[in-house]
């Protein structure tokens, strides 16, 4: 026997979150580079505000700051938009003050938006948390952001998510339903990077994210965050990257 948790409802699509009828009223947490990238504009949001000082790998320190400066202000729903770190956040934040969350991801390698997880460091160590409570109410899925994201993030990312789907498909944990989610992702994944698709890319991310969120343990779940500082930081990718990706994607396929 085994159970399938997700968010409560995933938006799929090319312009997705542009298109998506947001609340008013709502907290908006992000990264420093929000506005320069026209983030808020794409996303025609009003009667807002803001916090956009979220870092790569951060603190739960920032949770706490964020929770005491905008505890008193009037704002029915929380909004993460970003990379992973964003998203863990947003969803941490929102947990705990009781609001609906709102997730949408512009990298797409950890699909903290379609998990039950969030990874904050506590007293300079990662710490992986496991909640119900942490699901997004909406995960908005919107392939516009990859339009102008550097080759190299890009590329990292597809190899997060493969990385992340195999560990995934090679779980204790899973089942048939995440190993048939996993060999679909693998599928997406290896289109994408060959046919430089982006909807493909974006697709068997959140593919792989499902099939991670629903077998994964705490230690893995560490692990895999250890890349996310790639979003602002990306190390160059090369051909034995590229050609690795494609082993394990290749690999795992031959074992379904």
């Amino acid at each position: 026997m085994f159970s399938i948790k997700q968010p409560k409802e995933i938006v799929f699509g090319k312009n997705s979150a542009n298109t998506y009828k947001y609340p008013e009223n709502s907290l908006i947490i992000t990264s420093p580079g929000a506005e320069k990238r026209n983030w808020l504009e794409y996303l025609q949001q009003k009667n807002y505000c803001i916090f956009d000082k979220v870092e790569p790998n951060p603190s739960i320190d920032i949770t706490t700051d964020i929770i005491n400066e905008f505890r008193s202000t009037n704002f029915l729903n929380v909004i993460g938009i970003g990379g992973g770190s964003c998203l863990d956040v947003a969803k941490f934040v929102a947990s705990k003050l009781d609001k609906k969350k709102i997730l949408i991801p512009t990298t797409f390698g950890s699909g903290s938006d379609v998990t039950r997880i969030s990874v904050l460091r506590v007293n300079g160590k990662k710490k992986s948390f496991h909640d119900d409570k942490l699901f997004a109410d909406v995960s908005i899925i919107d392939s516009n952001f990859l339009l102008n994201t550097p080759d190299q993030i890009k590329k990292n990312s597809a190899i997060d998510a493969c990385a992340q789907c195999s560990e995934a498909y090679d779980s204790k944990s899973g089942n048939k339903y995440t190993k048939f989610i996993c060999k679909t992702a693998f599928e997406n994944l290896e289109s994408g990077i060959i046919n430089n698709n982006d909807e493909q890319l974006i697709f068997g991310s959140m593919l792989s994210g499902l099939g991670f969120g629903n077998s994964s343990t705490e230690a893995t779940s560490i692990i895999l965050e250890d890349r996310k500082h790639l979003d602002n930081n990306p190390k160059p990718i090369t051909k034995n990257d590229i050609v690795e990706l494609l082993t394990t994607i290749n690999f795992h396929n031959k074992l379904i």
